[in-house]
């Protein structure tokens, strides 16, 4: 019993030993536990620095097509028309006829016309030797004065009665002659609006319309905010241009395809007007036209152009001095606008407000916020905020397709 009872105080003894061992290594390692890991490396981020050239200073602008000379077709005479003499929808010739009106009325006007003036010729051929035949008998006194006034005063009238036949004669033949109404100018007729058998009215109604179809003309309204931002622009010698109709526009139609031919700035205008704020202007474009295939028959032109079409023309010719172009990627958008990431000397973000204005190419063309020589984030936006210390390695652009693809996520939220 004595051994049993020595072996329990021991065995009490290696418990509290063990205990307290325990206790040491655990605060040992709760020590290893607390004390700081070394500090992660910067982000690296790609940065690129801003340079400032000049680009091209290009616009677009919604236009509408207009042929060149679009002529109203009228009658000159009262009439009924008894023929209509060309083919609707197909080109015609200066010259060529279009319409005929019953002549038959005007014929018996042109004949009755010339018969009064032949009256008029013989009375005053009459009036004339009647008064050759009185005035030397004046001076013999074989006749009175009255005599010899009288015929003075017959002639006169004989002459003017002349003078008017041959007026009612001139109306009687350009009004027989104007039962043909042709084509002032070569081009393309609309349907016409009235037929055989209608009464048409002089100088009133419509028949039918002509449109010159080479060149064509593109009329686009210029907003009001645009012409006085330019105007300062080149006040500061921000933009150049050369003259004023000189300037060139590209034009994209509907389908997005590009025309092959530049137009020109053609006329300018000097009101604006009050129910949109803008200004005229118009391009001259050549409407090119083509055969379907070698060997067409058909001998109707094919026109690329057609009056009404709605197109868009990018205005050529300004450029921009000192512009500072970044990739879309680097613009960021904030609950304030559009921000950039520049990188200090000291290798930290800060970020920067900026005015992009518009897009070239695949770039924003930036007003304000950066400026060159700047280091500017382009990539590793999600590792950084300001005031972290960064890694800066060189910019490399990535695919045209993913920087477009940016670009229209960025056009999205510019609007």
């Amino acid at each position: 019993m004595n051994t049993l009872l020595h072996r329990q105080p021991r065995s009490a003894a290696k418990l509290a030993a063990t205990n307290l061992c325990l206790l040491l290594l655990g605060w040992t390692a709760c020590q290893q536990e607390e004390s700081p890991a070394p500090a992660p490396p910067p982000p690296e981020v790609q940065v690129m620095t801003v340079v400032a050239k000049t680009i091209p200073d290009e616009v677009e602008f919604i236009g509408q097509t207009e042929s060149f000379r679009p002529v109203e077709i009228r009658s000159q005479v009262t009439g009924i028309i008894k023929k209509v003499l060309f083919a609707e929808g197909r080109d015609v010739a200066k010259g060529e006829k279009l319409y005929l009106i019953d002549p038959v009325p005007f014929q018996a006007s042109f004949a009755s016309a010339k018969g009064r003036v032949g009256q008029a010729l013989a009375r005053l051929a009459q009036a004339r030797a009647e008064l050759a035949r009185v005035t030397p008998l004046l001076a013999e006194q074989a006749v009175s004065q009255k005599d010899v006034d009288d015929a003075v005063a017959e002639t006169l009238g004989a002459e003017a009665a002349l003078v008017t036949a041959k007026g009612d004669w001139e109306k009687a033949k350009f009004d027989l002659h104007n039962t043909r109404i042709v084509a002032p100018v070569a081009g393309r007729p609309e349907r016409s609006r009235l037929y055989e058998g209608r009464l048409v009215s002089a100088q009133t109604d419509l028949l039918t319309s002509i449109h010159q179809m080479d060149p064509m003309y593109v009329n686009v309204n210029i907003p009001e905010s645009y012409i006085l931002r330019r105007q300062r622009e080149l006040a500061a010698h921000r933009v150049e241009r050369p003259d004023l109709f000189q300037l060139r526009g590209t034009m994209t139609m509907a389908d997005g395809t590009t025309y092959p031919h530049d137009g020109t700035l053609d006329f300018a205008g000097i009101r604006f007007r009050a129910e949109t704020g803008s200004l005229s202007a118009r391009f001259k474009f050549p409407n090119a036209r083509q055969r379907m295939f070698p060997g067409d028959r058909d001998n109707r032109p094919l026109y690329a152009l057609f009056p009404g079409q709605f197109v868009k023309i990018r205005v050529r010719g300004y450029m921009r001095r000192d512009a500072i172009l970044v990739p879309q990627r680097a613009v960021q958008q904030g609950p304030q606008g559009l921000f950039v990431y520049v990188v200090d000397e000291e290798d930290k973000v800060a970020l920067r407000p900026v005015t992009a204005s518009a897009w070239h190419e695949r770039d924003w063309l930036i007003d304000d916020g950066v400026h060159p020589g700047d280091h500017m984030v382009v990539e590793g936006f999600h590792r950084i905020r300001p005031g972290t210390r960064v890694t800066s390695v060189p910019y490399q652009p990535t695919s045209p397709s993913s920087d477009t693809q940016g670009s229209e996520v960025g056009a999205r939220e510019q609007s």
